[in-house]
């Protein structure tokens, strides 16, 4: 299966909306002036450079032999009521390991051992960029499925040979495809910042 590593949710990545600061968060004055490229702000007043960057994620293919686990996303959630991978921001002072844990323990109830990275990809929405890790993990543990965080309203494991239900992002489907396509175990990854989540 061919290997695909960027996703849009529209035809043209140069059509994103970035929207502007308000305020420079150095000197508070407005923000008046950008690039002609649109991918970053200016102050005119101290020069602070206020950057568009890629937002960094992760994503999780949590398998079992030849199932894997979804989530239906809340109807308040982006692609609120399709489904998707386990999946979230990496948040400031985390590793993507610790990340792509967290958000398997808060969006399933699930401990997760991550055992390799699948995939890099990018995603362009209509208002920003993603950077996303995808990770292969396995349940540890107690098998329990229960969504801590309100973000998923239902969870299921599928099948490998089942028709995929509504997904929220084209991606996750070339994810799952592939996994179970070439059984591509993926890089290795450092366990000692693998830690588990409280």
């Amino acid at each position: 299966m061919n290997v695909e590593q960027v996703f849009k949710q529209y035809p043209d990545e140069s059509k994103v909306k970035l929207k502007s600061p308000i305020y420079c968060a150095d000197c508070g004055a407005c923000f008046n002036a950008y690039d002609k490229h649109g991918t970053q702000f200016t102050c005119q007043t101290c020069g602070e450079v206020y950057y568009h960057n890629p937002l960094p994620a992760v994503s999780v293919l949590v398998v079992d032999g030849d199932n894997y686990l979804l989530g239906k996303r809340s109807v308040t959630s982006f692609q609120g009521s399709k489904w998707s991978l386990p999946c979230g921001y990496i948040e400031c002072n985390e590793d993507f390991l610790t990340a792509a844990r967290r958000e398997v323990k808060e969006e399933t109830g699930l401990e997760a051992e991550i055992l390799s990275i699948i995939s890099v990809m990018t995603n362009y929405f209509i208002d920003k960029q993603t950077l996303v890790v995808v990770l292969l993990a396995k349940v540890v543990g107690n098998r329990q499925l229960s969504n801590t965080d309100g973000e998923m309203t239902e969870l299921k494991w599928f099948s490998s040979q089942e028709i995929y239900p509504e997904m929220a992002f084209e991606a996750d489907t070339h994810i799952i495809k592939r996994y179970f396509t070439d059984h591509n175990i993926g890089a290795p990854v450092d366990v000692r910042y693998s830690r588990p989540v409280k």
